[in-house]
């Protein structure tokens, strides 16, 4: 079984907001949720007069397990914190952006190191690898 990062306060699950980009970045500083949103037009029960809403949890396994016994539901997400980020603003061409954002990661992407000082950096860096990626898969340094 995967593990996956612990949230950073889970006395703060719950109260971010719903609204947040989804995807992007490259990079991860925190997890500070995990959510399963659930959508009435698929079975899941209709507790928001047809719209779609979301459970928070503190642990993956949690909402992984949730997802699975509730019909209507996605796959677990995870709310990240990108204290700073990569941008992409067409292929190939990034901006080291830093500024906080909040956005929701398929987990699957938390099994990239977590972001350190020198990631960015070191993807920035005229003399980087031909696949930048692999710096932040933690491949190259």
């Amino acid at each position: 079984m995967q593990t996956y990062p612990k949230i950073l306060d889970k006395t703060k699950i719950g109260n971010y907001p719903a609204s947040v980009k989804s995807g992007g970045g490259y990079v991860w500083d925190e997890v500070l949720e995990y959510r399963v949103w659930c959508h009435p037009e698929n079975g899941a029960e209709d507790l928001e007069d047809g719209n779609n809403y979301y459970y928070v949890f503190e642990t993956y396994e949690e909402a992984e397990k949730f997802s699975k016994n509730n019909i209507g539901t996605e796959e677990p997400l995870a709310l990240i914190l990108q204290r700073e980020y990569i941008q992409e603003s067409e292929p190939g061409k990034y901006e080291h952006i830093k500024e906080e954002r909040l956005t929701e990661w398929p987990v699957e992407f938390l099994n990239r190191p977590k972001r350190t000082d020198k990631t960015i950096p070191n993807f920035m860096a005229p003399n980087a690898p031909s696949n930048r990626l692999d710096i932040i898969r933690g491949i190259a340094k």
